[in-house]
């Protein structure tokens, strides 16, 4: 059965510099029904303050994605990577071992928003790494893929081999983006369970609208379409079997 996560039921945590909205259950949002989906296990929406951001702390067994949608992020961990983030990049920290590190507003005058999303990995935990790429402003793009290490061995195929960042499991992250008008459909695919992220944009989809914050589950017997009332884009998450608990 498709489910729909409508944004004005998500998780919230304001603080004085930090407003994030919760897909799933995250810090103190706890919800039984959204504890993630297949290998997504956190996907939030955050906006801090100018000067201000997350103070160090841990990490660990876990593939972490940093999509920048405003504004400018800071990173800097505890395997020497200190970078910025900005608009139309995406970032990936492969906690691993275990990894330590801070973000923070790059800017002393403009608010950063974000997307992090967290990836359940697959397999024993490695030395933690990082990954940064620019999004290309056009078109459909493989944000990330599974992650076939500086020895690719035999060919994996078009999806993995043009993902702009790796991660450590058999999911994939799409962006995908769309014309008024437009139809997209999603036919049933055995064994693959799909959640869709609206980033922008005005769509109908099992007889509801969604629009930039909402989200859907497919599981892989279900076939959905949207149809597009305005431009828009979406991330869509494949993962080809489903996540181990964590």
């Amino acid at each position: 059965m498709i489910k729909i996560h409508e944004k004005a039921i998500r998780g919230r945590t304001r603080a004085g510099w930090l407003d994030s909205f919760h897909t799933f259950s995250f810090g103190s949002f706890n919800d039984p029904t959204r504890l993630g989906y297949g290998n997504l296990r956190v996907l939030n929406e955050d906006r801090v303050i100018p000067g201000a951001g997350f103070a160090a702390h841990d990490h660990a067994d876990m593939d972490i994605l940093t999509l920048v949608l405003s504004g400018r992020l800071r990173h800097e961990d505890t395997t020497g990577t200190v970078a910025e983030i900005g608009p139309g990049e995406i970032q990936r920290m492969s906690a691993g071992t275990g990894v330590r590190h801070t973000e923070w507003n790059a800017s002393e005058t403009d608010p950063v928003h974000f997307l992090q999303i967290w990836i359940v990995p697959e397999g024993p935990a490695a030395a933690p790494n990082y990954a940064q790429a620019t999004v290309p402003d056009h078109g459909d793009v493989l944000l990330a893929g599974p992650d076939t290490g500086p020895d690719t061995g035999p060919d994996t195929g078009p999806d993995t081999a043009s993902a702009l960042v790796g991660v450590s499991s058999p999911t994939t992250v799409h962006l995908r983006r769309f014309s008024e008008g437009e139809q997209w459909t999603l036919p049933s695919s055995q064994g693959v369970m799909r959640y869709i992220h609206v980033l922008d944009g005005l769509a109908s989809a099992e007889g509801e609208r969604i629009s930039a914050g909402d989200g859907m589950e497919i599981p892989s017997s279900e076939t959905t379409a949207l149809q597009w009332q305005t431009d828009g884009a979406v991330l869509l998450f494949d993962m080809p079997r489903p996540g181990r608990v964590h």
